[in-house]
């Protein structure tokens, strides 16, 4: 079965940066595009980013520039390397596959000072 398993939130002072982690099993990773959502308090989970199977990627205005999503197929791993973060970032933040509704458990992430 398709199994998502988020890791690498936590708390981070504005300006600072995180690296979330997603590890996939259950399915054939390479083949399949990846994409991060995050759900802040009392909002609609939103569109982070996504990279396809052939590595190309696109984001949310919100997080251009900032945030950098990247696979390592080996690993069966994506990630979002995320910089100069804002307060306005903090929220769960979860990994899904693309081709159906698959999604991990999330991790959260707060930017506080």
């Amino acid at each position: 079965q398709v199994q998502l398993v988020e890791s690498g939130g936590g708390l981070v002072q504005p300006g600072g940066s995180l690296r979330l982690s997603c590890a996939a099993s259950g399915f054939t990773f390479s083949s399949y595009g990846m994409r991060w959502h995050r759900q802040a308090p009392g909002k609609q989970r939103e569109f982070i980013a996504h990279i396809s199977s052939g590595r190309s990627t696109n984001y949310a205005d919100s997080v251009k520039g900032r945030f950098t999503i990247s696979r390592d197929n080996a690993k069966n791993t994506v990630y979002l390397q995320m910089n100069s973060l804002k307060p306005e970032d903090t929220a769960v933040y979860y990994c899904g596959r693309s081709f159906g509704d698959y999604w991990g458990q999330g991790t959260q992430v707060t930017v506080s000072s």
